[in-house]
């Protein structure tokens, strides 16, 4: 029986041997060249090894543990870029990368003692509409209790869904008796990856949180309502932290601040469809006059990196912070049977000066780090929000007001710009002269 088994077992990977070698005749598979024959060894050995697992391991273990384990141990083995996406964990990446989904409209968070808390209701939302509130306990969702075992990732599945369709939360709420029902419609709910606001001196400040579809439209409109305020000094773009995202949003963002036919990135590896150059296509719509400053640090990687490098290589910005992650790869996601993918790196990028950063970065041209006030100010605002969750958006509104060490400079930066501009015209010049 058991070798009646393994035979099979020994079938089915060799028909994956098939696949794997190119989808070839078994005429062609006859003739394959020596490391074929080597695959087939290690398919066989796989087998061997699968079964052993299957039948004496001290637990059972089911064929999708398995196979899913070893799946990813094979992608373990390129690189930390490289992973498995499981049915589930492909639609929530879908989700992130999109920067759209049905749900609430709530940002969540597990307490300590492994309450569900809501952090804040997004503006606008039907969370919003129905008063929920920050600080809100969730105890049920659609008739299922919260439990101190439920996962943030299987409270926000219960919670998200196709727009138009209702659910009912159970909310706890400090000063109540007992929890109250709240009937929410789901709605589209947008993730919002760019804020904006002007600084003392007239000087524009953009932060990008990550790269989604949406970016390009949140940037185009952050860029609208700068530019209402009459004598724009300059812009900061702030990427600290920025993990980095679509390649395609970066490359459309850095098309705003550089001249039709500029270098933005180009990419290469052994596929040929991985071989690609990106230009700008478009005329600067950001004047070249107003100068731009980019915020970088550790946490700058990737799509966030393209963005950093087309700037500053192409001498459109000054790069004020610390040395970027030095993420130089593209991974790109294939679709497999039963809903799975797998994401793989297929090429690096190179800066327009021909340079890979991967595992080097990017240096600044000024180097500044955080000041020990700006270390202490975040740690305590961190305790603040780790003991009392429902004051995180009260935090972050405090975070956005402090001007920390990096951000002055970028802005001492850009007013030195227009000291030096107006000390080289002929106007500074004539009063230089007389002084």
């Amino acid at each position: 029986m058991k070798k009646a088994v393994k035979l099979s077992l020994f079938v089915l990977f060799f028909l994956a041997a098939v696949v794997l070698i190119g989808k070839h005749s078994v005429v062609s598979i006859a003739r394959a060249s020596q490391d074929s024959q080597q695959e087939l060894k290690y398919i066989r050995l796989f087998m061997e090894a699968y079964q052993l697992v299957k039948e004496k391991y001290v637990e059972p273990k089911t064929p999708k543990t398995l196979f899913e384990g070893a799946i990813q141990g094979m992608l373990n083995k390129l690189d930390p870029h490289c992973t498995l996406f499981t049915p589930d964990q492909l639609k929530e990446f879908q989700v992130e990368t999109s920067g759209e989904f049905g749900g609430l409209g709530i940002q969540i968070t597990k307490t300590k003692d492994g309450r569900l808390m809501i952090i804040a209701p997004i503006e606008g939302t039907p969370a919003y509409k129905a008063g929920i509130k920050p600080g809100d306990v969730i105890v049920k969702i659609d008739g299922k209790k919260v439990t101190p075992s439920m996962t943030l990732m299987e409270a926000v599945k219960l919670m998200r869904g196709k727009p138009g369709t209702k659910i009912t939360i159970w909310i706890w709420r400090k000063g109540w008796a007992e929890p109250k029902p709240f009937t929410i419609t789901r709605a589209v709910i947008k993730i919002k990856s760019v804020k904006y606001r002007i600084l003392p001196g007239n000087i524009g400040y953009i932060r990008f949180t990550i790269f989604q579809r949406t970016s390009v439209d949140e940037f185009k409109k952050a860029l609208e309502a700068l530019k209402k305020h009459k004598g724009l000094q300059g812009i900061i773009v702030d990427l600290r932290n920025n993990p980095g995202g679509l390649l395609d949003s970066a490359v459309a963002i850095s098309d705003f601040f550089l001249p039709k036919g500029d270098l933005i990135v180009y990419t290469k590896g052994r596929i040929p469809e991985s071989v690609k150059s990106y230009y700008s296509l478009h005329n600067p719509v950001i004047p070249t006059d107003i100068p731009v400053v980019m915020l970088v640090n550790g946490g700058t990687a990737s799509a966030a990196e393209i963005l950093t490098g087309a700037l500053r290589y192409n001498d459109r910005a000054v790069v004020v912070g610390e040395k970027t992650f030095g993420k130089g790869s593209v991974q790109t996601l294939y679709p497999l049977d039963m809903g799975y993918a797998i994401k793989i790196t297929t090429a690096k990028y190179y800066m327009p000066n021909h340079q890979c950063i991967d595992g080097k970065g990017i240096k600044p041209d000024i180097e500044v780090k955080l000041s020990k006030e700006d270390i202490e100010f975040f740690k305590k605002e961190a305790k603040e929000v780790e003991a009392h969750p429902e004051k995180t958006e009260e935090v972050r509104k405090q975070q956005e007001k402090w001007i920390d060490a990096q951000l002055k400079r970028a802005m001492e930066v850009i007013k030195e710009f227009h000291l030096f501009k107006m000390m080289e015209s002929p106007k500074g010049k004539e009063g230089k002269k007389a002084a």
